[in-house]
């Protein structure tokens, strides 16, 4: 029963997290977007102690099941592997693994990279090794595209019998993040085709650290030597590797407590029990010492302490032209992310709140010092001052928790006219889209030349009033570059 409880835990919860990068309606965030901020790292960014010390308490009593049950690229892992098990003879699908030994340096380098990109603040680097922000990026640029075609396709069959229970969402994609996103899959993947949980307990930092302190969890899987008839059928079925069935023992820091060798083992030789009762059974010596339980600990407490473009139409009446982004001297972040720095210190990358943004306006940075982390651009909408999605949906504190009431008075950048581009300073035209539409009102018309009654007009811009929403450029009719367009703020300030 063990094991089918962990298995409908891990159903639950992977289909649950699937959801939230794919839900465009808001609805799964609403219900469960709790489980995107007991995430490990997105946990220990945001600084969530309750979270963080939830998570080791729950593997010191029960071992690596966050490895098991809460994390999404584990349970990725044992998709595939489970795929591959049932590929070929019976015989070769019932022993594919095998035991083999821990390859300790290799892991504590990746540990001490992740850790040591952390400290430097090089996050878009770091999170291409974090395994909750790997998943991310898999969904949301992999799988979210297809998922959104089959709804536009549904949309518009429901249409054309005269039904709105769709309706149709856009879809936007980073070819470099597709790209990144698609080689991490195949990485993943060919390590889980191949060796079942060998990401996790080679490359995986989050492994490697709840690993460590597994190996003094209460309960854990035993083998009682009294009982073991050496069949190695547990060791032949362990998805990681960690059952030598020679002397009887297990290593505790890859062994994620998937329960399969319970289930595996005809002589009842293996039980989940605790320390107390480990006498009675298999050896007490684990793998390793605990000076690398004692290192793993201090490179964690260090690095913590460093920290504590779319198209527009006109209906189809004329020739469509794209918008393209200005060369903006300072990018924008949303608000809630304080400043350009607090965001390149915390953001995982995991595109959670680029695909959870209903305006269609976060983009994954392609900078190098901010590689896909999210960036505002406005050629497909602007930041509406009603919604704070992102900085509800942010698992690692990138953004800090904000209001509707709060967000309408933080500036995240101000806008900026081309008057040699503006319909009306320039060509005498009536438009005036930018005053008419900024949600603060901090445009106005006034006219270029104040002595002269004929004068053209031209919008002025009240720089201590805009909060750089982006609703003036979105919506200014000037293609391909806005005659007026938003320049991010460093840090954002309070008006």
């Amino acid at each position: 029963m063990l094991r089918k409880l962990r298995i409908t835990l891990a159903v639950v919860s992977i289909v649950a997290l699937t959801l939230l990068f794919l839900d465009f309606t808001g609805t799964a965030q609403s219900w469960w977007g709790w489980l995107a901020k007991i995430q490990f790292v997105p946990a220990l960014l945001s600084l969530n102690v309750a979270a963080v010390v939830v998570l080791v308490l729950l593997t010191l009593l029960l071992g690596r099941v966050y490895c098991s049950v809460i994390c999404p690229l584990g349970m990725l892992q044992d998709i595939i592997s489970r795929v591959r098990g049932l590929m070929g003879k019976k015989a070769r699908r019932l022993n594919r693994f095998g035991y083999s030994n821990p390859k300790k340096w290799i892991r504590l380098s990746f540990l001490g990279v992740f850790l040591l990109l952390i400290a430097l603040g090089l996050m878009p680097l770091a999170s291409l090794i974090e395994p909750y922000s790997e998943y991310g990026r898999i969904v949301s640029s992999v799988v979210s595209p297809e998922y959104d075609a089959v709804n536009n396709m549904l949309a518009g069959v429901a249409e054309s019998m005269d039904s709105y229970m769709f309706y149709r969402v856009e879809t936007y994609v980073n070819p470099a993040v597709s790209v990144i996103a698609a080689l991490t899959l195949v990485v993943v993947g060919i390590f889980a085709w191949m060796s079942g949980r060998g990401y996790c307990n080679t490359v995986c930092p989050v492994g490697t650290i709840l690993g460590y302190i597994s190996r003094f969890s209460w309960l854990k899987p035993v083998i009682d030597t009294s009982k073991c008839t050496k069949c190695t059928k547990c060791a032949r079925n362990c998805k990681a590797s960690c059952i030598d069935i020679k002397s009887q023992r297990i290593d505790y820091s890859r062994c994620v407590a998937c329960m399969d060798c319970i289930e595996n083992c005809s002589a009842g030789a293996i039980s989940y029990t605790s320390r107390k009762d480990m006498s009675k059974g298999q050896d007490c010596r684990i793998d390793g010492s605990r000076r690398n339980f004692l290192a793993v600990g201090a490179m964690v407490a260090a690095a913590t302490a460093v920290k504590a473009a779319d198209k527009t139409t006109d209906g189809g009446l004329a020739q469509i032209i794209d918008k393209k982004k200005p060369q903006r001297a300072t990018r924008i972040v949303p608000p809630g992310a304080v400043s350009l720095a607090h965001i390149e210190h915390h953001c995982t990358s995991c595109q959670l709140c680029i695909t959870a943004c209903p305006n269609g306006v976060l983009r994954p940075s392609t900078e190098l010092s901010t590689f896909m982390q999210p960036v505002v651009e406005y050629e497909r909408g602007y930041c509406r001052p009603e919604c704070v999605r992102c900085s509800d949906v942010c698992p690692a504190g990138a953004f800090h928790p904000i209001t509707v009431e709060e967000k309408s008075s933080i500036q995240i950048g101000h806008a900026v006219v081309r008057l040699d581009a503006c319909l009306m300073a320039a060509e005498g035209k009536r438009c005036g889209n930018c005053s008419r539409h900024c949600p603060v009102g901090a445009i106005t018309l006034a006219p270029v030349n104040p002595d002269d009654k004929s004068s053209r007009w031209m919008p002025v811009v009240n720089e201590e009033r805009c909060i750089g929403c982006g609703a003036c450029e979105n919506l200014c009719p000037v293609r391909p570059l806005s005659a007026i367009y938003v320049e991010g703020h460093e840090v954002h300030r309070k008006i």
